[in-house]
């Protein structure tokens, strides 16, 4: 039986990819995307993810809006560098028509709550953007932090950050959620940039999507080929596009795509290491491991499954406009 997934997404392209790779994955029923903040405003992921349903024939999953600004703030500006790797709409440019969908007028941290109340173990949560929806699911509810399974892609363990030496972009929009969320929740792992950086998509497998002459493949090959293009002014060492928020929709997938450490986390708030996300030393020797985080992953049996769900998922779209009917 499909396992159930709900997405906390700040749409931007890698989220897009993470969005497309749970609809491609047979193991998994997406039962609910919640929007938050980040790559893009709020309005604007909600929007991206909502089009992107669509075009991929699944405008019947809701989605639901979270708040819109960190903890700690009481407004949300999208970062220059974040406009520049994901582009003004999120979504590097691509086009997709308004969809017919709206967000749904029950909150995301509504939704999340009540799910878990509802599926417990059947259901994992998959935050790809800052932790703020989640931490407020946590506080809105003990029942939440208790039983909610969380495969969250942010935070760096044994490399540097990529925002600072210390820390990593969803971590650092809010880095009290995340303090908050490893805490307090029972159950998260950790996907940070120790593993995603290993994985990486080049030009040559968006060639392929394109080739396909479909309006999927047309539009992965479109927003990925622009999130490359920005890794080859930001990281050119790394020779492709890392895929942060799909390899945290793959744990969820397949658990052995990575290798773990179980370690009790926290994230400092203060000083110059603020958003760092490392070991509780007050709760090294307790032997209940809330947290587990990646360090090794199987990046060829990630790629082969990522890239042949995504194509598989793509192929079964209406031609592009340029090939036809």
């Amino acid at each position: 039986m499909a396992r159930k997934i709900i997405l906390d997404l700040d749409t931007g392209i890698d989220d897009a990819l993470a969005l497309a790779y749970a609809l491609g994955s047979p193991e998994l029923e997406l039962i609910g995307v919640t929007g938050t903040y980040g790559n893009v405003l709020v309005e604007t992921g909600v929007r991206n993810s909502l089009a992107i349903l669509e075009l991929f024939g699944r405008a019947d999953i809701p989605v639901f809006a979270g708040p819109d600004h960190a903890r700690t703030r009481d407004s949300f500006e999208v970062l220059e560098i974040s406009a520049f790797i994901h582009g003004a709409n999120g979504i590097g440019g691509a086009v997709l028509p308004e969809p017919a969908a709206k967000v749904q007028e029950k909150s995301a941290v509504d939704f999340l709550v009540e799910s878990v109340e509802r599926y417990g173990d059947d259901l994992v949560i998959v935050p790809t953007g800052p932790s703020t929806t989640i931490a407020a699911a946590i506080e809105a509810s003990e029942s939440f932090a208790k039983r909610a399974h969380i495969v969250m892609m942010g935070g760096a363990l044994t490399v540097p950050g990529n925002v600072s030496p210390w820390a990593e972009a969803n971590v650092n929009q809010d880095p009290e959620a995340t303090d908050l969320l490893f805490r307090r929740a029972n159950d998260v792992t950790m996907i940070g940039l120790d593993v995603t950086l290993q994985t990486l998509l080049t030009y040559a497998e968006t060639k392929k999507w394109r080739e396909l002459g479909t309006r999927g493949g047309d539009f992965l090959a479109e927003a990925t080929d622009y999130y490359i293009k920005a890794y080859d002014t930001t990281a050119p060492h790394l020779g492709g596009c890392g895929l942060h928020d799909p390899l945290a929709v793959g744990v969820a997938v397949d658990p052995s795509l990575v290798q773990l450490i179980d370690i009790n986390m926290k994230t400092d708030t203060e000083g110059p290491t603020r958003g760092r996300t490392i070991g509780d030393e007050t709760r090294l020797n307790d032997p209940v491991k809330t947290a587990h985080v990646a360090v090794a992953v199987d990046t060829d049996r990630f790629l082969e499954q990522f890239l042949s769900r995504l194509t598989t998922l793509a192929q079964a779209t209406e031609p592009s406009e340029s090939h036809g009917s």
